[in-house]
Formats: C-alpha cells, sequence, structure tokens
C-alpha cells in the first residue's frame, strides 16, 4: 500500500520529500486552474513534480457554484471545467480526479433527493468518458451527512457509479467519513470491484493518524479482504505540520502490518 498526504502547494512548501512519502494529493482546482487559459495560469503541480513530489491524484473538483445537482446546473461549463481538468491532468501524469466538492453537490431545500440523485448520475455519464480519454479516473467520493446531503455512504457511492456505468468513474473508500456515518467496514468488501482510492483520517477533530489513537484495523482488514493494494492518502486537519507527517505514516505503517498488508 502507498501512502501519501493531501495539502495545498503553501503547506507543502514546509515539507521536503522524503522516502517515507510515496505521493502527494493535491487541490485541483489550485494545481490545474481549469478555468484559468493556458496562456495565463500558473504551473504549480509542474513546480511539485521538479521539487521530486509525486503526484497521482488530486481532490476538491469543483467549485461551490459549479453545480451539479439543484435547479442550476450549467452543463456546458461543467464540460468545459472537465475537459480542461482531465486533459491538464494528463499532462503531468496525474490518473485520479477526487469527485468530493460538497458545496457543488448539495441539495437546496425544497428540492426532490431522487432527482438530485439522477442529476448526479447523468453528471458522471457525462465526464467519465472525459475522464477515460486523458487516462484519468474520476473517483467518486461518499461524504458524511454532515458536510454534504448527496451520495454520503459507501453503498450509496457505489450505486452511482454503477448506474453510471462508464469505465472513468469509479468509487473512493474515505475512512473519515464513514466513521462520521457510522458506516459498517464490511460495507467496503460489498463495493470491492469499484474501488480505486482510499482516504484516511481519525474521526475526531479529523485529526492525523495517531493523535488520538483511532484504530483502523477493522477497516483495513476489510480492504484487504477487497483486495484493495493501491494508495491511501491521509487527508487530516494538519494542526502541527510537518511535525505529524512522519508520526502519522508511523501509526498507519504499524496498522497495516497487524491487519495483514
Amino acid at each position: 500500500m502507498q501512502l501519501g498526504i493531501c495539502a495545498d502547494t503553501a503547506t507543502l512548501a514546509l515539507l521536503s520529500p522524503a522516502p517515507s512519502i510515496d505521493f502527494i494529493e493535491g487541490f485541483t482546482q489550485e494545481l490545474l486552474q481549469p478555468e484559468t487559459s493556458d496562456a495565463t495560469r500558473t504551473k504549480p503541480a509542474e513546480a511539485l513534480l521538479a521539487q521530486g513530489f509525486s503526484i497521482p491524484a488530486s481532490n476538491r473538483f469543483l467549485p461551490a457554484d459549479l453545480k451539479v445537482v439543484g435547479p442550476d446546473v450549467d452543463l456546458a461549463r461543467l464540460d468545459r471545467f472537465a475537459e480542461t481538468t482531465f486533459r491538464r491532468a494528463k499532462e503531468i501524469n496525474m490518473t485520479l480526479v477526487v469527485f468530493g466538492s460538497a458545496g457543488a453537490r448539495m441539495i437546496p431545500p425544497g428540492f426532490s433527493a431522487a432527482t438530485a440523485f439522477e442529476q448526479f448520475v447523468d453528471v458522471l455519464r457525462q465526464l467519465g468518458p472525459l475522464a477515460e480519454e486523458n487516462g484519468v479516473t474520476l473517483l467518486v467520493e461518499p461524504l458524511n451527512r454532515g458536510e454534504c446531503n448527496c451520495i454520503n455512504t459507501i453503498l450509496e457511492g457505489a450505486e452511482a457509479v454503477r448506474r453510471a456505468n462508464t469505465n472513468g468513474v469509479k468509487l473512493l473508500v474515505d475512512i473519515f467519513h464513514m466513521l462520521r456515518n457510522g458506516e459498517s467496514a464490511d460495507d467496503i468488501v460489498k463495493v470491492a470491484p469499484l474501488i480505486r482510492h482510499a482516504h484516511i483520517a481519525e474521526n475526531k477533530d479529523r485529526a492525523a493518524p495517531g493523535i488520538h489513537g483511532e484504530n483502523f484495523r477493522g477497516f483495513f482488514r476489510a480492504l484487504r479482504r477487497a483486495h484493495y493494494h493501491e494508495r491511501l492518502t491521509i487527508e487530516a486537519a494538519w494542526t502541527e505540520f510537518p511535525n505529524q507527517v512522519a508520526p502519522a505514516l508511523a501509526a498507519l505503517r504499524t496498522q497495516l502490518r497487524d491487519s495483514g498488508y
């Protein structure tokens, strides 16, 4: 299992590349700047690569005003945004783009949840082929109920991926959100064929692993039973970065080893 960290470029500037970090996961809008022209955009991702970082993934896909559910969906803007994102991802060998984006997929009051789900699936159908053309996989990230009201559990996320039925869209398992929702680790095994990426943080304070001693072993054993051996990103609310990075990675490696990895 490759272990990485998620942070913006200002935070990452405090960290030198180290053998203990397999990769970093940045923020799509910062690294790829999808609504900035090729001529005027800056290239922070290329700068990170030049420093020796590997960037196979990014998250925070859509801005909050680019809605994918509700009465104000702009499919033309969404198409332009996605096309530029995936094209620029390909240019830096980024293969995973995480579709969390709570603001963009928040169902407005009074709007049908069933209709919103169908809208979300339709967006996945639209974006999946664009992603696949560029060697990118768009990852549905279920978000806990305190942050979003559309696609909360990994079972709901899996249903959206199945309904979209496109090779360019798969599922992310975020153990932090599962903990917040009270989801069963066994649900991971139920959706095993769809999983392409994973995130983690402790439930309390969204802390880095090891801060409060959260036991993730049940989730790791479920990931192992799901035959998942790819990447795991720490997406935490860092409070003493970079001092917390090495202990967090060490805590994860201990629990992964205890879980059979």
